[in-house]
């Protein structure tokens, strides 16, 4: 390759532009997003990318496959399959911190590989309060190493995090601008990093099992919110127990009762949901009749469930065969809320205000002045400032809250929850996932494929698919990528590479070239962000490999792969949603992620080499 290569105008336009996107984003008085169009303007206005491409960036295939990710992820979501997961995770550690980091790590490390990052920590947060709160392991001890397992997992395809999937289009937009003579650098396929990615993810569990948990620190974190986890409700209420299933027999005294005298009988569990013939309520009203056959969703400890059961001639059955839908934590479950002086709840009682029959909420307590009133709770008249524990589906609290009457305080999914889309979402996502596999289409279109196929489904509508979408990072990619063909396309990338060779000792071994340029990619992605520190150093790589004699594909990967190795500072969007609940601080971040980051370097220029 031919390394004397003049400094053209073109050359210093470019690195002048590079080098102001790096400024810019080091001190942050324009946001990101803006910066990345103003680099697009400019290199319009300069001429430095044709005036009918400028705008290709947006139609990517990178950028249509993280669009894709994006809404294919909140399908997911609104499904609730990562509460379910929280359940699973709970029921198989048994207890154990140990086994929980390891199998809560290894399943968002999984989930990662096919979702952006972000979305999987944003899901995995409220997952990670209701363990922090059931197990006692502080959300510090948690979310780091959470977070790093989604980071190291996203790598085990080529979809699972921004400068992977940018990749492919950089690696064929550099074919343009190849020397004559030089193999076509081909795509890689959607697994190709599957064995990198599992090594990694690999690491990131083993390292916090045996050194970095014990380098945080263990006060409990300053985000937490656990007015969602049982165990608040059980040491602030009293409320406590599971939700079983009880089937009402021909022999029952309650049959003929309405729900509201069943409730006030001695030893009656919390009454949460009823089913009678084919109508399954959640929050019933007072006056609905209990018939032979009807269903009854309680909540209590088994023991007074199970009293209870014997002593009506119930059925008691601990699987919900009834109410599993309803009683999803994505659709349903435990909140607060505070009277406002303007209500007009003051003054009335909970069965004035049939508040399950108007509404849909089951009320439950009454924390007044710190005393708490759970004894005929729907015949206390209401104040202001009175905070009542409700049960409800979460839409009917939002429609409930809407009035002004009620001011919620509990963090909760405002959004439909669709848990009995859930096998159709996981069917449509794993369909997605096997057009991708297959090679026959490109992974945006087999991505795109699920996106409709769970907008005809109804797993999601139009609006919430367009609302999944974070336009601030799409902006930046868009806006970025033709940056980096401009890198290519003007000799910018060869020149560096080529005087960069220059002045390297000779014979420098491949190896050693590849983990420095991981370094140097790690270290401006720490300035740059990731997407913006793949797209500069990407053509710049595949410049030195063909200089030094080396595989492009495999120094081009090594720069995607580094992009994302920031464990150390909040410029990394997965650790800057966790420093605040875990309240980490930036030493601490630098002690546990500095070394953590460097064994990433290493095995990922180990794991290529030994790949490509």
């Amino acid at each position: 390759m031919e390394t004397a290569l003049t400094l053209t105008t073109d050359m210093k336009l470019v690195l002048g532009l590079v080098g102001f996107t790096m400024v810019m984003f080091l001190f942050e008085r324009i946001r990101a997003d803006v910066v990345a169009l103003v680099v697009l303007v400019l290199l319009g206005l300069s001429g430095l990318v044709a005036p009918e491409e400028i705008f290709n960036g947006f139609s990517s295939n990178a950028v249509m496959s993280i669009i894709a990710t994006m809404i294919l992820g909140a399908g997911l979501d609104r499904t609730g399959a990562l509460n379910r997961l929280a359940g699973w995770l709970l029921r198989r550690a048994h207890g154990v911190e140990q086994r929980l980091l390891l199998l809560t790590g290894a399943i968002a490390g999984i989930n990662s590989s096919v979702m952006q990052n972000p979305s999987v920590m944003a899901l995995y947060l409220p997952v990670a309060s209701r363990l922090s709160s059931r197990t006692g392991l502080t959300l510090p001890r948690l979310l780091l190493p959470l977070a790093t397992a989604i980071v190291m997992g996203s790598s085990l395809t080529m979809v699972g995090n921004s400068p992977l999937i940018m990749l492919n289009d950089l690696l064929l937009q550099a074919n343009s601008n190849l020397p004559s003579g030089v193999a076509t650098i081909e795509p890689l396929k959607m697994f190709a990093t599957l064995p990198i990615g599992a090594a990694l993810l690999a690491t990131s569990l083993l390292y916090f099992r045996f050194f970095g948990n014990r380098r945080l620190h263990e006060e409990e974190g300053k985000g937490v919110t656990p007015a969602r986890t049982q165990s608040y409700f059980a040491n602030a209420y009293g409320i406590e127990g599971d939700v079983y299933e009880l089937t009402v027999t021909a022999d029952s005294p309650l049959v003929g009762m309405s729900l509201g005298e069943a409730e006030v009988l001695h030893g009656a569990p919390l009454v949460l949901a009823l089913k009678t013939k084919e109508e399954a309520r959640l929050s019933p009203p007072a006056d609905a009749r209990i018939w032979v056959g009807s269903v009854i969703g309680a909540m209590g400890s088994r023991r007074q469930v199970a009293d209870f059961a014997q002593n009506n001639m119930l059925r008691l059955s601990t699987r919900l065969r009834h109410f599993g839908d309803l009683f999803n934590p994505s659709r349903a479950g435990i909140s607060e809320a505070v009277i406002p002086a303007t209500s007009k709840f003051i003054g009335k009682t909970g069965r004035d205000l049939q508040l399950r029959k108007q509404l849909g909420l089951s009320l439950l307590a009454v924390n007044r002045d710190k005393n708490v009133l759970r004894e005929n709770v729907r015949d206390v008249p209401l104040r202001a400032g009175d905070m009542l524990v409700l049960h409800s589906i979460w839409t009917d609290l939002a429609d409930a809250a809407k009035g002004k009457d009620l001011v919620v305080v509990t963090d909760y999914p405002k959004g439909e929850q669709r848990p009995h889309k859930l096998k159709i979402a996981l069917g449509i996502f794993g369909v997605a996932m096997l057009l991708a596999l297959s090679s026959r289409l490109p992974v945006s279109i087999a991505l795109m494929t699920g996106v409709a196929g769970m907008l005809i489904a109804g797993v999601l509508h139009i609006d919430e698919a367009y609302s999944a979408i974070n336009w601030k990072t799409v902006f930046l990619m868009a806006c970025l990528i033709p940056l980096g063909w401009a890198m290519d396309s003007s000799g910018a990338a060869a020149w560096v590479a080529g005087h960069t060779i220059e002045q390297l000792p000779e014979a420098t071994p491949r190896w050693l070239l590849q983990l420095v340029l991981g370094l140097l990619t790690t270290a401006f992605s720490l300035v740059i962000s990731h997407v913006g520190a793949a797209i500069v150093m990407v053509p710049l790589a595949i410049n030195i490999a063909l200089a030094a004699g080396g595989n492009p594909t495999a120094f081009a990967l090594i720069v995607a792969l580094s992009a994302s190795n920031n464990f150390m500072t909040a410029s990394n969007p997965v650790i800057s949603m966790i420093t605040g609940p875990a309240g980490y601080t930036g030493k601490e971040l630098w002690r546990v992620g500095a070394p953590l980051s460097l064994a990433y370097s290493l095995i990922a220029v180990l794991m290529v080499n030994l790949l490509f």
